[in-house]
């Protein structure tokens, strides 16, 4: 087994593939004006706990989740196989076409980069269409504990850095909203159980990879409520004429 195959098997029948919960979707769509019959798109819709709460705020809309990872598309299949609105396949968030009055995307726009991966969307959404998406956020006075979560992701900003990196794209922050605290104690509470089902002694790159796990959920235990996503909400600029 390799490291990235290892990677993937603790990461397999989670509820989510990282932090977050059906409020903060909820709080989304309180946020912004969606046409009757909206077209929405999960991007890295992972196994599928968004597309639940989007199916059942939206039972008017057309939703389509996509994901590179199959088992992912099976999760998320399985998991939204009773709406008759949702469908999910394989594909890639950078080859987003459309004309999306949403795009949804928790946790995963930072595989592009939030300006790049905003200005790549521009074209997929309808007019007056949104993107809601997570971002990490470190504020300017975090702790070192809370540094070190992050210290394998040196892009990360505080919020006012993040927001810049919208309007550097072209579009303006509708609102933001932080998500720390429960949703994170939820994900790592279910990552644990995974990582203490799989411990065996004889499967190297797995433990390995259990051991990265555990140092993660620790470093988050020392700094609880300052590791935090902010959920942004954006939406182009209109163009001057």
């Amino acid at each position: 087994m390799s490291i990235p195959e290892a990677f993937l098997m603790l990461h397999r029948e989670m509820t989510r593939q990282g932090p977050g919960t059906p409020e903060d979707v909820r709080w989304a769509l309180s946020q912004i004006e969606l046409p009757e019959h909206p077209r929405v798109l999960d991007a890295a819709c992972g196994p599928g706990a968004d597309l639940v709460t989007l199916a059942e705020a939206l039972p008017l809309a057309q939703i389509e989740g996509i994901d590179q990872l199959p088992h992912l598309v099976d999760e998320a299949r399985d998991a939204t196989d009773r709406f008759s609105n949702v469908t999910v396949s394989e594909g890639d968030m950078s080859q987003i076409t459309g004309f999306y009055d949403l795009i949804w995307c928790a946790g995963a726009l930072y595989f592009l980069g939030v300006t790049e991966g905003l200005r790549l969307w521009r074209n997929a959404l309808a007019p007056g269409g949104t993107v809601a998406f997570s971002e990490p956020a470190l504020e300017a006075d975090a702790s070192d504990d809370a540094r070190a979560f992050w210290a394998d992701y040196p892009q990360v900003t505080d919020v006012q850095g993040v927001c810049a990196r919208v309007e550097e794209a072209g579009y303006e922050v509708q609102g933001t909203r932080l998500i720390k605290g429960l949703a994170w104690a939820g994900y790592y509470a279910e990552l644990s159980a995974r990582i203490n089902g799989l411990r065996t002694e004889d499967n190297a790159p797995l433990n390995e990879v259990l051991d990265a796990a555990e140092r993660e959920i620790a470093l988050w235990r020392a700094a609880p409520d300052q590791v935090a996503y902010v959920l942004v909400l954006a939406r182009p600029r209109l163009m001057a004429v």
